[in-house]
């Protein structure tokens, strides 16, 4: 296993990356946040998660041309 070439602009510039940034944040929120407060239920980031990584999957197809 290798790096890419240019792995520092993909990191900067890849759309999945940041899906899947966006995924953790959400996921990390889901098992914190009850921790401190009743008011949000356990599950409530589940389908953010969801979105997240298919948004990360879709978007790793899809040509982006700074990548």
């Amino acid at each position: 296993m290798r790096l890419y070439d240019n792995w520092k602009i993909i990191v900067k510039e890849a759309w999945s990356l940041r899906f899947m940034e966006l995924a953790i944040v959400c996921e990390v929120a889901q098992v914190v946040l009850p921790m401190y407060t009743d008011i949000i239920p356990r599950n409530a980031f589940s389908a953010l998660i969801g979105l997240a990584v298919i948004g990360s999957y879709i978007s790793r197809l899809v040509y982006q041309p700074n990548v």
